[in-house]
């Protein structure tokens, strides 16, 4: 899409201080997509669009002003049919209105993760660009980076062609990674992965709807190499299927969709029974709780999802956790 016109985060609205822009959380929360995320959306995208200005409760404490821009921009970029969006045949993973979307989590990155313009992300999974293309327009450009990591070449390559050349702080990268679902020809296992940057290289990290699809030793190294790669005070976004008990999965309000996860034995985790077991990967509550504190993290945030069967401004259930800053002494 060489033809497609980018643009930048809109002027800020009448009555915004510099201040407000210097707090570097320059915008809230706007709830675009219901129970939406990553590729397992339970998606209304009349609903992902309509849905601006809903607030829920937010980790970055957003000025009333910054909530305004923040809803601002979603809206723009749910509206904006100018920012590239790859064809119905060209997406390999997720469905539902692609920028309804991906301004849905941008809104969840900077209220429930308090992502700040100009912090770097590592996006880990970044598949077709579903959340880097919003990233797009929140970013600062020359004043941050973006490294966007997949398994599946053809994601990558439409990343790399559509959005690289117009915004030149936004890398893709290829990684051989073996994953029964996206790469089943892998050779790079995932339990013993490197990521491909540095120590204390970036600020934020997402993992949207990747814990989702892998095996228990595999989340324990992406969280412990995240942890690796992020600077003190970096955040780890993560969403996940946390099994509570297997009453829930029965009950009537659960997503019909989950209720036939099945627990593997001796493990933490669970499967759809019949599918291929990465299609859904659910986990025993504490169990990821567990992982993070181990690779280092604290937890910040845990949030359950609508795939419950309860109300929720988003689909999957959400961690968010932080490396611990430095010492002053």
């Amino acid at each position: 899409m060489s033809d497609v016109a980018p643009i930048g985060p809109p002027a800020a609205k009448e009555g915004a201080t510099q201040a407000d822009a210097d707090s570097g959380l320059l915008i809230p929360d706007t709830s675009l997509g219901e129970n939406i995320d990553g590729d397992d959306e339970v998606q209304d995208t009349k609903a992902a669009k309509g849905r601006a200005g809903r607030k829920s409760s937010s980790f970055a404490n957003l000025t009333p002003r910054q909530e305004v821009y923040l809803g601002a921009i979603c809206r723009q970029i749910a509206q904006n049919r100018f920012l590239p969006t790859p064809t119905q045949d060209e997406v390999f993973v997720g469905d539902g209105d692609y920028l309804a979307i991906g301004a849905e989590f941008l809104g969840h990155f900077v209220r429930l993760g308090g992502l700040k313009p100009t912090e770097s992300v590592i996006d880990i999974g970044s598949g077709i660009g579903r959340m880097a293309v919003p990233l797009t327009q929140y970013l600062v450009p020359g004043k941050t980076r973006y490294l966007g990591i997949d398994p599946v070449a053809d994601g990558v390559k439409w990343c790399q062609k559509t959005i690289t050349p117009v915004y030149r702080d936004f890398r893709f990268q290829t990684v051989d990674l073996a994953n029964e679902l996206y790469n089943p020809e892998g050779k790079v296992a995932g339990d013993s992965w490197k990521l491909p940057a540095k120590d204390e290289e970036f600020d934020f990290a997402t993992m949207v709807s990747v814990a989702t699809h892998l095996p228990p030793a595999e989340v324990e190294r992406y969280c412990s190499e995240i942890f690796r790669v992020l600077r003190p005070g970096g955040r780890l976004f993560m969403t996940a299927f946390i099994v509570r008990n297997a009453e829930e999965l029965a009950a009537p309000k659960c997503d019909p969709r989950l209720s036939g996860l099945v627990r593997e034995k001796d493990k933490p985790c669970w499967h759809l029974r019949g599918e291929n077991p990465m299609a859904a990967v659910g986990f025993d509550e504490g169990y990821l709780e567990s992982v993070l504190a181990k690779a280092g993290f604290a937890l910040l945030r845990k949030g359950f999802g609508a795939w419950h069967g309860d109300k929720s401004p988003h689909y999957q259930d959400i961690l968010i956790a932080q490396k611990p800053r430095r010492s002053s002494k």
